[in-house]
């Protein structure tokens, strides 16, 4: 007897724009410029673009397996390249442009990329790159201004992607090829590789896309704030046109005024971002007023959200605020909180099919209950890392579980709180303080925009906690540390209070506790 079977459907990323392309060609991508100018493109001609963009790297010798990085705002044509880039079969080394030169150029010495592509006014930038890595062979500058002359040993790619002839082939590989490299943040050491595979990132967008996830639809209007260099944006440029909905990029300016002004202008659902970028909106409608009444939801990520912003958020902007958990090494999804339940700022939502977790003691083994105790949070999934980019040594376990370096819970319902970071804790006379449950306190007073708690060097314990805030209101230091009486240990209370007229951020949009452990922590 013969089985029947089933037709061979390699999950690569190319398939995305194509279906775009052919179900919903004219929906669009739209990117704001500076000066308030607007460009649109459907996703028929988009695919047009990146075809050629794949013909112009061929031409310059990039092949399967090559890596393309990449230091751009979110924009249509960093959009293009993208797909040109993955569609070929190359792997797209996204650079972060918030870093410096140094670290950068190190990224790239280790990814052997031999073409940059860069945003024109990031010219200077790559510049300095090129100049401490001589394996890079062409800058390519895309988002010019019209007019604008190619800088150093930059061209301006546009011309070339007009001349381009001929054609590349997309998705003649195995689903499993990598389509991605993105090195994560560095905060608890040096910067580590994470390798994506179009399978990988194929499934995180199905994933994505449930309706007890991110829940994006082709009626929606998605503005992505969260950047294309941080973690594949999330994945949005694969779930937007996975779907046909409109797509909405920011450029650079990801500031209060201009996201406004955007999302009036396009009638954007859904914003996608970090909690400070939300923050900055709301700030800039309550001092000077208007009115956002197509935007429905915000998810956010990437860093832990204050009760009081989102409280803020919902009530001054009419929307749900959905609440998710993730890191670059999950490509980067983890959890995300269902629009079927009510969102509260501690919770970083539910685990969707494709995830799993596990809590265990600090040596990794199993905790007997996983309901409502804390643990080390572990994960293992379609779309979570098994080695870092160049190691021999798996990141995972023996049973296949990545070590998140958080600290976690999970509720009766299996929501998941993340209540630290193994690495942040602050020991003082020998006992564990955990700053998270402090600045959750704290960060839900109505006058805190923002809270972080550090360990200061102390003679006789080791060290003593400090609070460090930024505030949009009058509050005493005898409130801010009152409120965390009968909440927390006595022992627990910050021994002084630090205003900050804004806090420090890293190149994630994180608060920056390295800076603050710099500068503060010293005693």
């Amino acid at each position: 007897m013969i089985d029947g079977d089933m037709q061979a459907f390699a999950l690569t990323l190319d398939k995305f724009l194509e279906h775009a392309a052919k179900w919903c060609p004219d929906a669009q991508v739209v990117t704001a410029r500076d000066g308030g100018a607007i460009d649109r493109i459907g996703y028929a001609d988009l695919l047009v673009r990146s075809r050629k963009a794949s013909v112009l790297l061929a031409d310059l010798g990039v092949r399967t397996g090559d890596r393309v990085a990449t230091l751009a705002w979110n924009s249509q044509a960093h959009v293009e390249a993208w797909y040109g880039i993955m569609g070929m079969g190359a792997v797209c080394h996204t650079l972060n442009p918030r870093l410096t030169a140094e670290h950068l150029a190190a990224m790239v010495v280790q990814s052997q990329a031999r073409v940059l592509i860069a945003s024109a006014d990031l010219a200077p930038l790559a510049g300095q790159i090129l100049e401490r890595v001589p394996g890079i062979e062409h800058l390519l500058l895309i988002d010019a201004v019209h007019g604008t002359a190619a800088q150093g040993r930059g061209v301006l790619m546009e011309p070339l992607l007009e001349a381009a002839t001929g054609e590349v082939a997309w998705g003649q590989f195995d689903e499993t090829a990598p389509c991605g490299l993105c090195f994560t943040s560095g905060t608890t050491g040096a910067p580590k590789g994470v390798t994506y595979t179009h399978r990988s990132s194929f499934l995180h967008t199905l994933r994505a896309l449930q309706a007890d996830v991110m829940a994006i639809s082709g009626a929606d209007t998605v503005l992505a704030v969260v950047p294309m260099f941080h973690a594949n944006a999330w994945g949005l440029p694969f779930a937007a046109p996975a779907v046909g909905a409109r797509l909405v990029l920011p450029g650079r300016q990801a500031d209060g005024a201009s996201l406004a002004r955007l999302i009036a202008a396009e009638g954007v659902t859904i914003g996608v971002g970090v909690p400070t970028v939300w923050l900055g909106l709301v700030e800039h409608l309550e001092a000077v007023g208007g009115e956002l009444p197509s935007l429905q939801r915000i998810i956010v990520g990437g860093a832990p959200m204050a009760p009081a912003l989102m409280e803020r958020l919902e009530q001054r902007l009419g929307v749900r605020v959905q609440t998710s958990w993730g890191m670059t090494e999950l490509s980067p999804s983890g959890t995300v909180a269902p629009l079927s339940t009510l969102s509260e700022a501690a919770v970083s939502g539910r685990p969707a099919i494709g995830m799993d977790l596990l809590l265990t003691d600090a040596d990794g083994v199993a905790l007997p209950q996983q309901r409502d105790v804390e643990g080390h949070l572990r994960v293992r999934g379609a779309a979570v890392i098994q080695r870092y980019f160049g190691h021999d040594a798996p990141a995972t376990d023996a049973d296949g579980w990545f070590p998140t370096g958080d600290l976690a819970r999970i509720d009766a319902q299996g929501n998941l709180m993340i209540t630290g970071r193994a690495k942040d804790l602050i020991k003082s006379g020998g006992e564990w303080i955990n700053p998270a449950e402090i600045e959750a306190v704290v960060g839900a007073l109505p006058e805190v925009s923002l809270a972080a708690v550090i360990g200061r060097s102390d003679p006789k314990w080791g060290e003593r906690p400090i609070l460090l805030v930024e505030t949009q209101g009058e509050v005493s230091d005898e409130v801010l540390l009152a409120s965390l009486r009968g909440r927390v240990a006595p022992w627990w209370v910050p021994d002084a209070v630090y205003r900050l007229p804004r806090m420090p951020l890293a190149a994630t949009g994180k608060i920056d506790k390295i800076r603050l452990r710099s500068e503060y922590g010293g005693g």
